[in-house]
């Protein structure tokens, strides 16, 4: 039997600290620990994929917590079948005791273990969509107070003209007249025709 820890972060600038100093006190190789750092929406994570190569029967995998494995609720459940049933792995959730698949060998054991498992992962997807609705109404909330999001907008500056009859005149290419102007080509361009519409307009 070998144990095999699993850690995930959202982001490349986030810490795996928390994660690691768990995995070193159930005395997990540092050779059998993956680690991603990306977003826990699929499992298409280049060391989940390789981790779930090495797994064989009677291995014993650990995580933190449950959305440390994954953040969509079918998908969990999916992965948790491959691991535990397809590959009979254990799974050892370290924050939920309760979650550990070892412990529950009996028909009883394994149906209680599914069932937490299933109701864990209801209630993270439920909180996860509660949060993203209330960023939808925020951000709602804030356009029609005015705020604005994405980039600013770039806008022609106020020597334009002289440089526009550069470009004009060959003393200029059009990438030089973007650098000047401070943004990319189709920008550049797409400011020039909102110009030449607006004297057109006028």
């Amino acid at each position: 039997m070998k144990k095999y820890g699993y850690i995930r972060v959202s982001a490349k600038d986030q810490k795996t600290d928390r994660q690691l100093i768990a995995m070193a006190e159930q005395e997990i190789p540092k050779e059998n620990l993956f680690i991603d750092k990306q977003s826990g929406k699929d499992f298409n994570r280049p060391a989940y994929k390789r981790m779930l190569k090495k797994l064989k029967a009677g291995d014993k995998l650990y995580i933190k917590e449950l959305d440390r494995l994954g953040r969509n609720y079918d998908e969990i459940i999916e992965q948790w079948r491959i691991i535990t049933k397809e590959k009979c792995v254990d799974i050892v959730v370290l924050d939920m005791p309760v979650l550990d698949t070892g412990s529950y060998k009996d028909l009883i054991g394994n149906l209680i273990c599914d069932l937490v498992l299933q109701i864990l992962s209801f209630v993270s997807e439920s909180e996860r969509e509660k949060i993203r609705k209330r960023q939808e109404e925020g951000i709602k909330a804030a356009k029609r107070k005015g705020v604005r999001f994405g980039r600013p907008e770039k806008y022609l500056p106020d020597n334009f003209k002289n440089m526009y009859l550069q470009w004009q005149s060959g003393e200029i290419t059009a990438n030089e007249l973007a650098q000047k102007c401070g943004m990319s080509k189709p920008t550049l361009f797409k400011r020039i025709g909102e110009k030449k519409l607006k004297q057109i307009q006028s």
